[in-house]
């Protein structure tokens, strides 16, 4: 893929001077997608090895519908109707592949006034292979792909790889290989394993050692309240999602995960700021009240301290955002546009954002929407 060097104010795809004033720094949006159903019809069937290809995702119609399928199921929907995207809503033409084309991409990108993006995919649900070894495979082929997708602007574009979550030492295989390809983090579900098995050491000992941050996003974790479009549950669930990583964050640094690995980041990725300052600080109350009892690991730190050392929570749009943001401080929070999801606020962006956090000092709304995101991906 060519590179491209178009700026986030390109006059060629934006009004410059439609943007609040007050924004004039560069945006870095820290969480945005890239789903299943967007991506292109042929990326696995180059990318995974000859012995697997044939049962690897492919595109088929059947039950009067396009889908993706793998070793036989089904695994998700190939493309969506129009309406389920911020770019239909804004008027762009877009069959479903828009948000995987580079070229396209960035374009969205400068009507929004976004300079660069860390980008979350391909299922926030997680793929729902059955063979453990094959998943791995198809995630790594995703993970090429992904890389060749970055290249396009590698200043602007940040797809995260993901890792499999089978075994630790597969884990740890297909990250040091991606740190090797130049990946800037990596995403694993902590709801598909527990994170503080002591077998899971080898891993988070794996992630400090490359430097690359790893992100625990929403999309799983609730025991009750299901995924149902059209359903009332679907509101429950955009509701409690981001909440769902209290328990992730908890385990990390209670067992001392983040504590034994000082050069570890967590990202909290969609998780949202409004429920993090009671929770950081009941954290600290109840290791005032637990800690000294416990046999099996003691925190040498308060969980606020390490939560300020090692922890990143990023949020879109936060209607109590000025009020809750100086609670813990602008250091370890992100902005994200949310691209191309219905909730996104593409593409008016930079709007939103001056709305959100009128009353806040410049340097402050920079931090937290351009400054943290761009050093912690490597960006600038």
């Amino acid at each position: 893929m060519r590179q491209a060097s178009a700026g986030p104010l390109d006059k060629g795809h934006v009004t410059v001077n439609r943007f609040p004033p007050m924004i004039t720094h560069r945006l870095y949006s820290c969480d945005d997608h890239l789903d299943l159903w967007n991506l292109p019809h042929d990326l696995w069937t180059e990318r995974l090895p000859a012995r697997v290809r044939q049962r690897g995702p492919r595109v088929a119609d059947q039950n009067g519908g396009t889908w993706w399928t793998c070793d036989g199921a089904v695994i998700g929907p190939f493309r969506l109707a129009s309406g389920y995207s911020a770019i239909s809503r804004a008027g762009i033409d877009d069959d479903g592949s828009r948000a995987s084309d580079p070229r396209l991409r960035l374009q969205d990108m400068d009507r929004d006034g976004v300079y660069a993006s860390v980008i979350y995919g391909p299922n926030l649900f997680g793929l729902p292979i059955a063979d453990a070894e094959l998943k791995a495979t198809v995630l790594a082929g995703y993970n090429d792909w992904a890389l060749e997708f970055n290249r396009y602007a590698p200043e602007r574009l940040c797809v995260l790889p993901v890792l499999p979550t089978h075994a630790p030492e597969a884990a740890v295989v297909e990250l040091e290989r991606v740190a090797r390809l130049g990946h800037r983090g990596a995403i694993i579900s902590p709801y598909e394993f527990r994170c503080t098995d002591p077998e899971w050491d080898r891993m988070w000992s794996a992630a400090e050692a490359t430097g690359l941050p790893v992100s625990f996003h929403i999309g799983q974790g609730t025991s009750q309240v299901r995924v149902a479009p059209g359903s009332w549950e679907l509101a429950a669930f955009a509701a409690v999602g981001p909440m769902q990583l209290d328990e992730p964050l908890a385990m990390m640094i209670y067992s001392g995960v983040l504590e034994r690995h000082p050069g570890l980041r967590l990202v909290l990725a969609e998780s949202g700021i409004g429920w993090l300052p009671y929770f950081v600080r009941r954290m600290d109350q109840t290791a005032e009240k637990h800690v000294s009892k416990a046999q099996d690991y003691r925190l040498q730190a308060k969980p606020s301290e390490i939560f300020r050392r090692q922890v990143y929570a990023t949020f879109e749009e936060e209607p109590l955002g000025p009020s809750l943001l100086p609670l813990l401080g602008p250091d370890n929070f992100m902005w994200a546009s949310d691209y191309p999801h219905p909730d996104s606020t593409f593409p008016h962006s930079r709007d939103a954002i001056a709305e959100a956090f009128a009353g806040l000092d410049a340097a402050f709304v920079e931090q937290v929407t351009s400054t943290n995101c761009g050093r912690l991906y490597r960006f600038i």
